[in-house]
């Protein structure tokens, strides 16, 4: 499946000089907003922006990509979310040439993981913006308070600094996260990675019933199950299982970096100044969480305007913008912005330390890459259900196994 270049300016000849970028409501998208007049400034182009919600930015883009529409230039899409089916539909224009077009701008600056997710076939099809790491969030009190003088630095010390805790606090638990099938799936990669597993093999093959697949459900299904929320859930999302750790119930967190400020704002969060952030803990297979773009840029193939759609991903992504960003709080994909003291500012500085450890040997995925994600998220999370439940993990991730290779084969057809 071939994709097609946008480089050499072959379908650009009555190039307009109004750049039409497609946005979505997102923090990044407000600052872009404000730095625009410098852009239009320096390149004479006019940038007409359409700004919508995640849901109404996906409508837009099933009917308009679908119709093979010119009038989107720039996009901005969810490369583990919906960048297979756009790649393999071919509406993403390839940016092979692009990216190796300016020294200065640095293509080798973004991290492996994010550039891995915003690839296809090999080549790249979309430059990330915002990433996520997977982290340890922790109460210091309790650590202290239990005589621990160090966050756990692997998967069986934060089972057992857990059950301590547990121990001497009651009505605290050790441990919270998600637990609803789909929403699960992205937090508990971290631990099936750690644990020397993965979704599928390198040749495509469903793995969710590896021994090392396996040792990953019962782990994590079981720290939930026995040190876990009393009568806990089997149906939370981030925002209840933040809202558990936030209201000073439970003492180790596993969730998403980008999620900090829920946690450390005393508006929000009760334990606000007792918080700290470690790296992910490691496992068998060493400390292995993800590090993924939850956005990315990405040109239109059908867009008669490539080169110019190219200057606005080129600004928009370039060192400057990409530091103005992060120092507002959007973490980013450029190592060079995480190794300034500008761009790391206004982190804490543990949390800082961590995200360094998770981008180092971050995997590039939190669920698997498929064009029906939903519907993957829904087989391989089950057996995290289940095991929560204290139903046989080893049997559920069989049985997982068998549907999702299904499922892997008709989306091969």
């Amino acid at each position: 499946m071939g994709l097609s270049a946008c480089g050499g300016g072959g379908d650009d000849s009555g190039a307009s000089k109004t750049v039409r970028v497609t946005l979505a409501n997102h923090v990044w998208t407000e600052n872009i907003k404000q730095a625009l007049p410098e852009f239009e400034k320096q390149t004479g182009l006019k940038v007409e922006i359409t700004q919508l919600g995640e849901d109404q930015l996906s409508d837009q883009y099933n009917v308009k990509l679908n119709a093979g529409s010119s009038d989107i230039d720039v996009m901005m899409y969810r490369p583990l979310q919906e960048g297979k089916l756009f790649a393999k539909n071919k509406y993403l224009a390839d940016l092979s040439e692009q990216v190796k077009s300016n020294k200065d701008w640095d293509f080798a600056d973004f991290q492996a993981g994010p550039v891995e997710a915003t690839s296809y076939q090999g080549k790249p099809v979309g430059v990330p913006i915002i990433t996520e790491q997977e982290v340890l969030y922790y109460r210091k009190d309790l650590l202290a308070k239990a005589g621990l003088s160090a966050p756990p630095k692997t998967l069986d010390e934060l089972k057992a600094a857990a059950a301590k805790i547990q121990a001497a606090q009651p009505g605290v638990a050790g441990f919270v996260a998600r637990t609803g099938k789909s929403p699960a799936v992205t937090q508990f990669s971290s631990f099936l990675y750690s644990f020397g597993g993965d979704f599928v093999d390198g040749s495509g093959k469903a793995t969710v019933s590896s021994d090392a697949a396996k040792q990953a459900y019962a782990y994590y299904g079981g720290l939930i199950k026995q040190h876990g929320p009393a009568n806990v859930s089997t149906d939370m999302s981030w925002p209840e299982a933040m809202a558990i750790f936030t209201q000073g119930k439970a003492a180790f967190y596993t969730e998403a970096d980008s999620l900090y400020k829920n946690a450390t704002d005393p508006a929000k969060s009760k334990v606000s100044d007792t918080v700290g952030f470690a790296p992910f803990p490691a496992g068998p297979a060493g400390s292995k969480p993800y590090n993924i773009p939850s956005w990315a840029l990405g040109i239109n193939d059908s867009s008669k305007n490539k080169s110019n759609a190219w200057k606005f991903i080129e600004w928009a992504t370039g060192k400057q913008q990409t530091l103005a960003q992060q120092k507002s709080g959007v973490p980013s994909a450029r190592t060079s912005v995480w190794a300034n003291p500008e761009g790391t500012a206004t982190y804490p500085k543990d949390l800082v330390e961590a995200i360094a450890a998770s981008t180092k040997d971050g995997v590039g995925h939190d669920r698997p890459l498929v064009v029906k994600v939903a519907e993957a998220r829904e087989i391989v999370g089950q057996p995290i259900v289940d095991a929560i439940a204290g139903k046989d993990a080893a049997a559920a991730a069989d049985t997982a196994n068998t549907a999702f290779q299904k499922f892997l084969d008709d989306e091969a057809k």
